[in-house]
């Protein structure tokens, strides 16, 4: 129709989530640019900042009227999250985030039976000693993948130390620190389940800088199945995420197919 030719989708991303390591995000909006273009289309990325986000501004693609339907991509701290819900005039969809539990669209991996099967993979591979980087209360996504890897280990009877649960960003600016989080424990587990790639990349360095090496002493795993996971020698075992399903589902609910 002569409608969605001139349809422009704003897609909305914290700043936090394009940092180094970070490629999850860019590989979704390259998907959701693909679709809108192959459909004249035009796609409209925008980066949210920590400040923006402090002082609930509406993103200036919503403000200057410039987007037709809304894709809020990854998940925005508590109260922002409530004022988009309640704030933006155009449809609106979230991806990877449940949007803090308002009653919205959204389209997310099940990441707690994936952070269940990796944590399993890990038993299998003759680990049980097995530690979990993420800031728990960040994200959702996070804190789904904490509870499969909980899940997990209770079943497979074994106790969680909590100084090997490891945070991996800092629980205001949700910016992924590695000189002041990853504070590895005392007694070392043998194996370490990440909650994404980045992480993981960052782990690796981190146990290098102290003398491990990465499978030999200690193994580390991650989850999103981004480009980093080839770039290891082996090559880092991860969960691979349908990039383009999760972007394609989005658009179809925005466009209310």
């Amino acid at each position: 129709s002569s409608k969605e030719k001139s349809f422009t989708i704003g897609v909305i991303v914290a700043d936090r989530y394009l940092g180094e390591n970070q490629s999850f995000y860019w590989k979704l909006y390259q998907e959701i640019s693909k679709w809108a273009i192959s459909r004249n289309c035009f796609p409209m990325l925008e980066v949210i900042s920590h400040e923006v986000e402090k002082r609930s501004e509406l993103p200036k693609v919503i403000l200057e009227k410039k987007a037709d339907g809304l894709i809020v991509m990854g998940e925005f701290k508590h109260g922002y999250a409530e004022f988009l819900a309640e704030n933006i005039p155009v449809p609106t969809v979230n991806l990877d985030t449940t949007g803090r539990g308002k009653v919205t669209d959204c389209v997310v991996s099940n990441n707690l039976m994936g952070g269940y099967e990796m944590t399993n993979y890990l038993f299998e591979m003759g680990h049980s000693k097995i530690g979990f980087v993420g800031t728990r209360l960040f994200t959702t996504s996070i804190d789904d993948r904490f509870f499969g890897y909980l899940k997990s280990m209770m079943e497979h009877g074994m106790t969680v130390h909590e100084d090997w649960i490891l945070d991996d960003r800092d629980r205001e600016t949700g910016f992924v620190d590695v000189e002041n989080k990853f504070e590895l424990p005392e007694e070392m587990p043998t194996a370490f389940f990440c909650n994404c790639d980045g992480t993981a990349s960052l782990l690796i360095r981190k146990l290098a800088q102290n003398g491990y090496s990465v499978p030999e002493d200690v193994s580390v795993i991650g989850f999103d199945g981004t480009s980093l996971a080839e770039y290891y020698n082996p090559k880092l075992a991860t969960i691979k995420q349908q990039h383009q399903t999760l972007a394609n589902r989005s658009i179809e609910i925005l466009f209310g197919q």
